[in-house]
């Protein structure tokens, strides 16, 4: 999809229900009270951020310009800026959402919050495979059908106590979720229902069907 002067758009800055993708998830990070501050990890050379619409979001969110070259690589780099800030604790609580992800909801982030509660192994949103699973070979045929008991689509925010997490990464920088590496530490993150109105823009009709989530909730 074309941008300004036909250059294309960074996935998070497609327009979507009047704004950019990634306005609606951190609208919905700086109205949960229960948050303090909503980092934006950016690439050093991002020149599609737009600031002056995302300031009317208000003080709590704070621009970092540390992102890397994969997810694990931009989430570490934001939690070693974050280290930096005046009173922050090692044992503070960090939700690390995908912008991906716009139809996130505040009721979500407080389940997510209440469900993980005091456990140090940390939690995310997910939701149980429903659909019957098919591995495929190179060819596209199938090679079997796997059981889909006990296994959940993991969502975001994922929520980890700041040293953790930065620790986890540090040991497995390779992982495509935090959770991944908060695993290889011998941990169990909780799993917080959530459902499939949380779902991740992947594919042009994603666009769509996330627009018709927004628009149905009404104005924002």
């Amino acid at each position: 999809m074309g941008g300004q002067g036909g250059v294309a758009l960074p996935k998070q800055y497609l327009p979507l229900a009047g704004r950019p993708m990634i306005w609606h998830a951190l609208a919905t990070l700086c109205a949960t009270p229960a948050i303090s501050s909503v980092f934006v990890v950016l690439a050093p050379d991002d020149s599609h951020w737009p600031g002056p619409m995302m300031e009317s979001l208000g003080p709590k969110l704070r621009v970092l310009r540390c992102g890397g070259e994969t997810r694990a690589a931009s989430v570490t780099g934001g939690l070693r800026a974050m280290a930096a800030e005046p009173g922050a604790s090692g044992d503070d609580w960090v939700l690390v959402h995908d912008a991906a992800r716009p139809c996130l909801t505040v009721a979500l982030v407080e389940k997510l919050i209440a469900e993980v509660g005091i456990d140090d192994a940390g939690g995310l949103l997910a939701v149980p495979v429903a659909d019957t699973l098919k591995r495929g070979d190179e060819r596209g045929h199938v090679l079997q059908t796997v059981p889909r008991d006990g296994l959940w689509q993991a969502q975001t925010p994922q929520m980890f106590r700041h040293r953790l997490l930065l620790d986890a990464l540090d040991f497995v920088p390779s992982v495509t979720d935090e959770a991944s590496a908060i695993e290889t530490l011998g941990l169990s993150p909780r799993l917080v229902a959530a459902d499939a109105s949380n779902l991740k823009v992947t594919w042009p009709r994603d666009l769509q069907l996330a627009e018709w989530i927004l628009q149905s909730r009404g104005p924002q």
